[in-house]
């Protein structure tokens, strides 16, 4: 049976289309993604601004077109941060239904917390070891702790890219001031976060897919060959490599990140916290290992209807 997953971030919609057989086995069909900013000019209001909402109903007839082109019979939409937290999401829902005639499952953080670790866990060689797993999204990054046998903790917090770069508006480039006052606040937000680390020490950080995809995409670009990642559902990372990209994309202007090998359009912007938050985890927590799961979210909902 042929099935569509849409993940509707706060940054893009991705779709996967997948074969499930009778085996619970799968075969990969297409996957594609949809830059919306859902959350522009209204993330830190609690609302989806016309223009981008339109843009989602948009990207999702897209997606339909490219559903019914590849004949999947079912459709499992699921909607994450900036439509759960918006004062008018229902009316997006309630919208795609009407126009695009998708269902659109809204999720909670902790949900989205879950399905992320069980789409990480399927791409990644995890054992006994904890982990710290994060997956910064636009509007929210989830945070799991966890080895391949279960979530010790985990918790979504309103620190996505978008959010974050609205909410500080930094200088182009960013000011070494500005950088401080980000670690700052991310250094009270994430308190109980860093409670959790105590209780379950982490050695090893795993990123889910985004911009972790875009560290990777620009150290091979940088210091290897875009080859060292063709077929790979994780990446080993090199520390000293995330540290120099980290450097280089702190002191970059938006037009020199344009040029960037490795770092698409859609995260020119929001590259600049990212890096920031990342940096922040690996040395708050002194980490010594970090891999890249190219899985996610909707690798999760793939993993939990093969297994209900």
């Amino acid at each position: 049976m042929k099935v569509a997953i849409i993940d509707l971030g706060t940054n893009t919609f991705n779709l996967l289309i997948v074969e499930i057989n009778s085996d619970h086995s799968y075969n990969h069909i297409f996957q594609t993604k949809i830059s919306v900013k859902l959350g522009e000019g209204g993330i830190n209001h609690g609302v989806i601004t016309p223009v981008p909402f339109q843009r989602g109903i948009d990207a999702l007839k897209t997606h339909k077109q490219t559903i019914e082109k590849n004949k999947a019979e079912k459709i499992y939409a699921f909607a994450t941060s900036a439509i759960r937290s918006a004062s008018n999401g229902h009316e997006f829902v309630a919208k795609v239904k009407e126009e695009v005639g998708i269902d659109i499952q809204v999720i909670s953080g902790d949900k989205e917390a879950e399905l992320i670790y069980c789409g990480v866990r399927d791409a990644v060689e995890m054992n006994g070891n904890t982990s710290l797993i994060i997956d910064i999204g636009g509007g929210s990054t989830e945070f799991i702790i966890a080895n391949k046998n279960k979530i010790f903790w985990k918790q979504s917090f309103l620190l996505g890219a978008a959010r974050l770069l609205e909410l500080f508006n930094p200088s182009d480039p960013i000011t070494d001031k500005e950088v401080s006052e980000l670690v700052e606040y991310l250094n009270k937000e994430l308190q109980p976060l860093i409670d959790a680390v105590r209780k379950y020490p982490v050695t090893e950080l795993i990123g889910s897919s985004g911009s972790f995809d875009s560290i990777a995409e620009m150290i091979a670009h940088r210091f290897y060959s875009p080859h060292i990642l063709d077929d790979k559902t994780e990446y080993t990372f090199n520390l000293d490599d995330c540290i120099a990209i980290y450097h280089s994309v702190l002191k970059s202007t938006k037009e020199e990140r344009l040029k960037m090998k490795g770092l698409v359009a859609m995260r020119v912007d929001m590259m600049v916290i990212s890096s920031i938050l990342v940096n922040f985890i690996i040395t708050s927590f002194k980490i010594e290992k970090m891999r890249l799961s190219t899985y996610s979210l909707k690798e999760g909902i793939l993993y939990q209807l093969m297994n209900a």
